[in-house]
């Protein structure tokens, strides 16, 4: 059986995210409930959570589905950022 996700792990401060990345329309999801609800406050933080696919030129290509505990929204954010980026770096070298 053929895996069709990949998957990180990205710390930042006192938090940790477990991010898996899929082939889809660029939904975010996290701890079960969509970006824009979960960083309701800030639309700053929810374009950090872009920037990996921006600068790959990526956008809108792949769902997105996180895990994050400890810490707060902004060091979980950032957490969930290096987790992205990391899961990207798997997506390009396999």
């Amino acid at each position: 059986m053929a895996k069709n996700y990949f998957y990180a792990i990205g710390r930042r401060k006192s938090s940790t995210a477990r991010v898996r990345l899929q082939s889809g329309k660029g939904t975010i999801v996290i701890n079960d409930k969509p970006a824009n609800e979960y960083a309701v406050d800030s639309k700053y933080l929810l374009s950090k959570l872009n920037e990996p696919f921006r600068a790959l030129d990526q956008e809108n290509k792949y769902d997105i589905t996180v895990k994050v505990d400890g810490g707060g929204t902004t060091g979980q954010i950032e957490a969930i950022r290096l987790g992205i980026s990391k899961a990207l770096v798997e997506l390009k070298t396999f």
